[in-house]
């Protein structure tokens, strides 16, 4: 199927190129909150320096989706995005004070804006050819065994030196070949417009209606969402001294990420947005798990917070691939993107200044944020455009 489908080949490669991509910044990640809490950061300063990384990054894709729309650069300014996204991840190990440590965090996620409207526009051509949910599920699965590989490296590293730097200056590796192949295949394919086989209506004015109220669901998941660094931050003061324990724990739920996202993008193919209301049911229960439930059952609530985030990544830019024409298609990743991100930033920050307060208000924020979304999608999930 592969030789004989260049789609497919086409979304491999991408796969391939986020792959790297992730095992270089999610292995960062899995050690960045620990460290900023070695370094003498709060809580509260990490949820604010992770959902602020989240506001710059998501917000940016508002400017970086309309920019691709405009020039049509879709691979230049891809390319231009993972160089800055990978870069600074090895210069981590040059931080000796929180405020270093919070800046380059900050340009890693700036570098995954500029990146990631492009990125999708070109990915959307290939998955509409083999399928919405199954092309972003092979890239959002591929994308996670990076996102395993990362953390398992840093682990490995800060096994035999015990040092945080170490572990940052190994990623230098991924992030050299994940650069490398990006450059190989967009030789290789210079226009993946091609994939898409059928034109949508272009003469429609704005985006529709429909895309607005799932944005809104969107929204209250991203803001009921715990990030990892303040979940890692936990832990680390919940006991957790020895370094390699946390990335474990984040391999693991990426592992699971890249498992569910497979499952629900077939899923959605199928039953169509219904599958991202089954994922809210089974991800409610990562907060209580990890926040109250004490470390005997955190690494069932990584299960379940991996499950969501696999579902999530799978499904919800497949959504907006099958809502939005192509040649708009930038712009309303970009739009996506930002509000995702604004609603991420303000949920970070209370819930990093909840976490200083009660836990159990944190706990209480996530899972009602989360059940909020699901009569908005039950709206969504009527319209038949959003079949599978």
């Amino acid at each position: 199927m592969l030789k004989s489908n260049p789609a497919l080949r086409f979304i491999v490669l991408l796969g391939f190129v986020s792959l790297c991509a992730d095992a270089t910044y999610e292995g960062a990640r899995s050690i960045t909150g620990a460290y900023l809490g070695a370094l003498g950061a709060s809580g509260a300063i990490v949820g604010l320096v992770a959902g602020l990384g989240e506001l710059i990054g998501y917000g940016l894709r508002l400017l970086t989706g309309y920019w691709s729309d405009r020039t049509r650069q879709y691979w230049g300014i891809t390319t231009l995005g993972y160089f800055i996204n990978t870069a600074v991840v090895p210069l981590m190990a040059l931080a000796g004070r929180w405020e270093v440590l919070a800046g380059l965090m900050i340009a890693e996620r700036t570098g995954k804006a500029i990146r990631t409207p492009p990125r999708d526009v070109l990915l959307s051509h290939a998955a509409i050819n083999v399928g919405r949910g199954f092309g972003f599920g092979l890239h959002e699965a591929m994308d996670q065994i990076g996102a395993v590989a990362g953390p398992l490296l840093v682990t490995a590293v800060l096994a035999s030196q015990g040092s945080y730097p170490g572990g940052f200056a190994i990623l230098a590796i991924p992030a050299l070949l994940g650069l490398a192949v990006l450059l190989i295949g967009q030789r290789l394919y210079p226009n993946p417009r091609e994939f898409e086989p059928t034109l949508q209506d272009l003469h429609s004015e704005g985006l529709p209606r429909q895309f607005w109220v799932y944005l809104s669901a969107v929204a209250l998941i991203a803001a009921g969402y715990v990030d990892f660094p303040l979940i890692a931050f936990h832990l680390q003061q919940s006991g957790m001294n020895q370094p390699t324990q946390i990335p474990l724990l984040y391999a693991l739920a990426m592992g699971v990420d890249a498992i569910a996202a497979l499952v629900f993008g077939y899923w959605f193919d199928r039953i169509g947005i219904t599958t991202l209301i089954i994922a809210i049911l089974f991800s409610l229960g990562f907060a209580p798990l990890i926040f109250v439930g004490g470390s005997a059952v955190a690494a069932w609530g990584m299960v379940l917070w991996g499950i969501g985030m696999g579902a999530q990544e799978s499904i919800l830019k497949a959504v907006v691939a099958g809502m939005v024409p192509p040649e708009r298609r930038g712009s309303a990743y970009g739009i996506f993107n930002t509000g995702y991100g604004l609603a991420w930033f303000a949920g970070s920050a209370l819930m990093g200044v909840l976490y200083d307060r009660a836990l159990s208000w944190l706990v209480v924020f996530s899972v009602g944020m989360q059940l909020l979304a699901i009569p908005v999608l039950l709206r969504v999930s009527r319209s038949t455009a959003l079949g599978g």
